[in-house]
Parts: structure tokens; C-alpha cells; sequence
């Protein structure tokens, strides 16, 4: 994979990652993810894990892993999650949700067959 590749593949992922992670998310999923203030009749993982599965199938549907996709859905479900309960900030869970979008690339050039 060149590295011309490499770039335009990330610049894809993080495009996706703001695409999933506002538009895609709207203030319902917003608001019924979250563990600690929960949306009546709503069970908060269900609706964390449809965010994450969101974010999970961009990063498949772009890097053609589904691997990766599994990877992501669970890192994004985990990282939103310590969001929720004010683990970590606003600006540390952004990074960090950039952060796995290198590791995915990382990952797919080291191992360039991965399913």
C-alpha cells in the first residue's frame, strides 16, 4: 500500500468519523447512549452499540476489513462510553477516536490480507 494510498484512506476515515459522529448520530443516539443518564425505555446499549456499528461500518466499508470494522465498533462503543461517565474529555475521546483511525492503517499495512 503506497503511502499516497495510505493518506487518502485516512483522510476518508476521519471523514467519515465526522459524518457518523454528528449527522449520523443526531441528538436521540446522543442522548440514549449514554449509561449514566438514560432515555426512559430505551436500553443505552442498544443504542451505543447502533453508534458504534455506525462507525464500524464506515471504517469497514473504506478499508474493506471487517476486522477493522469489529475493532472499531468496539473501541468507538468503549471510548464513547468513558465519554459518557466523564472519564475522559470531549477532546481526549476525539483524539482517540483519530488515534484508532492510524492504528487501523497501521494494522492494514503491516498486515495488507487482513479480512
Amino acid at each position: 500500500m503506497t503511502y499516497y494510498t495510505l493518506l487518502q484512506m485516512f483522510g476518508l476515515l476521519v471523514f467519515a468519523h465526522v459524518v457518523a459522529d454528528y449527522p449520523l448520530q443526531g441528538e436521540f443516539l446522543s442522548r440514549a447512549k449514554n449509561r449514566h443518564a438514560p432515555v426512559p425505555d430505551v436500553p443505552w446499549y442498544q443504542a451505543l452499540a447502533a453508534h458504534g456499528v455506525i462507525h464500524g461500518g464506515a471504517v469497514g466499508w473504506i478499508t474493506g476489513s471487517i476486522v477493522l470494522a469489529v475493532l472499531e465498533t468496539l473501541s468507538h462503543m468503549l471510548i464513547d462510553d468513558l465519554k459518557c461517565g466523564h472519564r475522559i474529555s470531549y477532546n481526549l475521546d476525539q483524539a482517540l477516536h483519530v488515534a484508532c483511525k492510524v492504528l487501523w492503517l497501521v494494522l492494514l499495512s503491516l498486515m495488507p490480507g487482513l479480512p
